[in-house]
């Protein structure tokens, strides 16, 4: 009997119900705001949908009066005690970038004609934002490019995982891109161009300075006139053919006569490249004379200056 009492009023005493308390702050991951988002041991109903959640990147708060209505709606064994309590929901979001938009762009321009070579610069425009880490497509539902090639107007769908689809409305312009050499290393004059201390960018063709080099050739080998910092456009009037002969240097004079060829030491008075001309003072006679450099250290005399 004793046993059978004892039974008894262990079935009598209350159970000990779960603790409920609201949630404070609570981020968001998904497209809706579930009763589990507000407090915490709902029991079975926490995956309850209570509506929509905020916009990627935005938030919702919920005071205390809302709170109570929900938890009573729900059978939660919740109240306010101060009547401050509140549940603050943000979702994470992210800008769509201008990369991804100018993708889906270039492919839908291509067929209209645009330029391989050609960049898009978008005009501002208000860039959406999608939920953190959902997967986002965006699709071109119309792009005209205008007759001359140079502007471009477009509608874009954005689509992502949780977030109703956006639309918006771009335009811009279709800028020429053309190659340019510059420096890759400060350079000091009298330096012959190597492979390596130049590098090709592409700028817009209203950029390309005047003269400017578009290619290694003609460029490596040459020898610089000027100074030349890193990143700075190389000159095609600032390049010559590299020194064969050096200011004061002693060379090989070279005469020719008819069914004779005579040779003499003389001192350039001048640098010069190969091919051009320079005047040089021979030792023995002190007469200067113009001379074309033929090799390095060796040049072919002309007439007497």
């Amino acid at each position: 009997m004793r046993a059978i009492l004892t039974v008894l009023l262990l079935a009598a005493l209350p159970v000990r119900a779960e603790v409920v308390a609201v949630r404070p702050f609570v981020t968001v991951d998904d497209a809706v705001v579930r009763l589990g988002d507000l407090f915490d041991n709902p029991g079975t109903r926490g995956a309850t949908v209570l509506g929509p959640a905020p916009a990627p990147g935005g938030r919702l708060v919920v005071e205390a009066a809302q709170l109570a209505a929900i938890a009573r709606a729900n059978g939660i064994a919740w109240r306010p005690m101060a009547g401050t309590e509140r549940a603050v929901l943000e979702r994470p979001g992210r800008v769509l970038g201008r990369e991804e938009m100018l993708l889906a762009l270039r492919a839908a321009l291509r067929g209209q004609g645009l330029h391989e070579a050609a960049e898009l610069d978008l005009l501002p425009f208000a860039a959406p934002m999608v939920p953190e880490r959902a997967f986002v497509q965006v699709t071109v539902e119309g792009a005209v490019l205008d007759g001359a090639g140079a502007r471009f107007t477009a509608s874009i769908a954005v689509m992502a995982e949780g977030a109703p689809t956006q639309r918006l409305r771009v335009a811009g312009r279709v800028v020429t891109m053309v190659p340019m050499l510059v420096a890759a290393r400060r350079m000091a004059p009298g330096e012959v161009v190597r492979p390596q201390d130049v590098r090709l960018v592409r700028v817009p063709a209203s950029r390309l300075r005047p003269g400017a080099a578009q290619a290694e050739e003609g460029v490596v080998g040459q020898a610089l006139r000027r100074p030349a910092a890193p990143d700075q456009p190389l000159l095609l009037a600032d390049l010559a053919a590299p020194a064969a002969v050096e200011r004061g240097q002693t060379v090989t004079m070279i005469y020719e006569v008819p069914g004779m060829v005579l040779t003499a030491q003389g001192r350039a008075m001048d640098a010069a490249g190969r091919g051009a001309t320079v005047p040089v003072m021979n030792l023995a006679t002190r007469a200067v004379v113009e001379a074309s450099v033929i090799a390095p250290g060796r040049v072919r005399v002309g007439g007497v200056r």
